[in-house]
């Protein structure tokens, strides 16, 4: 079942002190869709979606959530809604696995409620669906890079909420645990109909998984569409400086970017 929560960003201004980063930015994000947010670094990419989860206060116009400022609404409300997962968050140290997944349920309760069998059940599918129920009672420390991505996604979905914002969920991640987590996040948007809003690095893996891309260029929506599109030649010059070749990818038909650099093969 999709999501009806829309989210939008309506001319925001964002900056930290005296720098501005994002400049009179304007976004309605697709429920129910898979949008992924592109750019070169610096660009306002992770920025945007701090905003978006209200980490960060706009300087100029507001974030919006159904119709109202995010500002506006109460935090708990906000957070049974939208979910945050940062880039490299930390755990506290020595928390075990189903620990830290158990306090996406916070939201959720009541000041010193016990836990219901829904909460223990949210946790339990959570470590199902990510595939780290063996890994329950494991301490995060002892974890590899690509478990504890698993761990911390999985509480993103303990949260259960209906939209869920990911920084650069793949960073420090081979190619192979890359694949698994926006696999994960796919296989959660089609069954849960989850609108998943991810700031990614990689366009190709934004290409090959998005419904919808988003490119940013110095604090500004530059384009935004489906990967057919949006990616090309011309695009990729804009938006990273960097001349290619776009062909379709042979596996997904969709865009795959081929870099051309200063020193070709032959």
């Amino acid at each position: 079942m999709t999501t009806t929560h829309q989210l939008s960003a309506d001319a925001v201004t964002l900056a930290y002190g005296d720098r501005t980063v994002v400049e009179q930015l304007s976004l309605d994000l697709a429920p129910g869709k898979i949008t992924a947010i592109v750019g070169a670094n610096g660009c306002g990419k992770s920025t945007l979606l701090r905003a978006l989860a209200r980490l960060l206060k706009p300087r100029d116009g507001r974030i919006v959530l159904d119709g109202a400022a995010l500002a506006s609404r109460n935090t708990k409300e906000v957070a049974r809604t939208l979910g945050l997962l940062p880039q490299s968050p930390l755990a506290p140290e020595g928390i075990a696995v189903t620990d830290l997944v158990g306090r996406g349920r916070h939201p959720h309760q009541k000041l010193l409620a016990r836990w219901t069998a829904h909460d223990y059940q949210a946790v339990a599918d959570a470590l199902e669906a990510t595939g780290i129920a063996d890994l329950a009672d494991r301490s995060v420390d002892e974890l590899s890079g690509g478990q504890r991505q698993r761990v911390w996604i999985a509480m993103a979905l303990a949260q259960e909420t209906d939209i869920l914002l990911l920084d650069e969920p793949t960073t420090f991640l081979d190619v192979a645990h890359q694949m698994d987590v926006l696999d994960l996040l796919t296989d959660l948007n089609h069954s849960r109909g989850t609108t998943i809003v991810m700031v990614l690095h990689d366009l190709n893996l934004a290409a090959r998984y998005a419904d919808e891309l988003v490119a940013v260029l110095d604090g500004r929506v530059h384009t935004l569409g489906a990967p057919a599109d949006v990616v090309t030649s011309d695009l990729v010059r804009d938006v990273f400086g960097l001349e290619c070749t776009v062909i379709p990818d042979p596996l997904t038909g969709k865009p795959l970017v081929l870099p051309e650099g200063r020193h070709h093969v032959r």
